[in-house]
């Protein structure tokens, strides 16, 4: 039987009190040795790891800690690896495909993995509605500042034509709460998730209603 490209088996998941977009940078420093014989395999295989967002529990393995994640997590593949000190990684990690996790389980190394992830569609390319260009706009003046101070938190090319890497770029920099965050990524309309955020923009004054 073929295999069904849009499933994968025993994927890797990185628990996080942060929400990964496609397309999103992701800056981890790796200490746990569960996670550093991840990053290893990774790095040996050139294969990806699941980040999900926790829902309860921390990023740091406890004793009797209970861990919950959302149903929907993002793809994340190694961008850069570096080790300024033994046994801590500082990596860099590029967003990919959004995924719903199936079959979940804990290894007795305190790893967490997928028996099955389900690959969700990519957005489709579609070029912003009129009534969002205030935040295709407001976008770019946001990356012009932060470029000037020298922080530059998107990776390149930058597709203001496309309606949602504009939000997905957006939701990672608003101060909006967690649950929100990946409710907005998980949400399958770019359209819809651009809307949203503009109205955002709005009611805060940052662009024109």
């Amino acid at each position: 039987m073929t295999p069904d490209p849009a499933v994968l088996h025993d994927l890797p998941l990185f628990p996080l009190g942060t929400v990964l977009f496609p397309r999103g940078v992701l800056a981890l420093k790796v200490f746990e040795v569960r996670y550093l014989d991840l990053i290893s395999t990774c790095l040996r295989e050139g294969s990806p790891f699941g980040v999900v967002t926790l829902m309860q529990g921390g990023e740091v393995r406890r004793p009797g800690d209970s861990v919950k994640f959302e149903r929907v997590g993002c793809l994340a593949t190694l961008q850069s690896c570096d080790s300024d000190q033994p046994g801590i990684l500082q990596v860099r990690c590029i967003g990919g495909r959004r995924f719903e996790p199936e079959q979940t389980l804990q290894r007795a190394d305190g790893l967490w993995l997928a028996g099955h992830a389900t690959l969700l569609a990519d957005d489709i390319t579609q070029a912003p509605r009129p009534e969002s260009h205030g935040a295709v706009l407001a976008l770019g003046r946001a990356v012009a500042a932060l470029d000037q101070r020298g922080q530059h938190p998107f990776q390149a090319p930058y597709c203001y034509d496309d309606a949602g890497w504009v939000a997905n770029r957006w939701c990672e920099i608003l101060p909006i709460p967690l649950a929100t965050r990946h409710k907005l990524m998980a949400l399958p309309d770019p359209h819809a998730r651009l809307q949203l955020v503009n109205d955002f923009l709005c009611r805060h004054g940052i662009v024109d209603a």
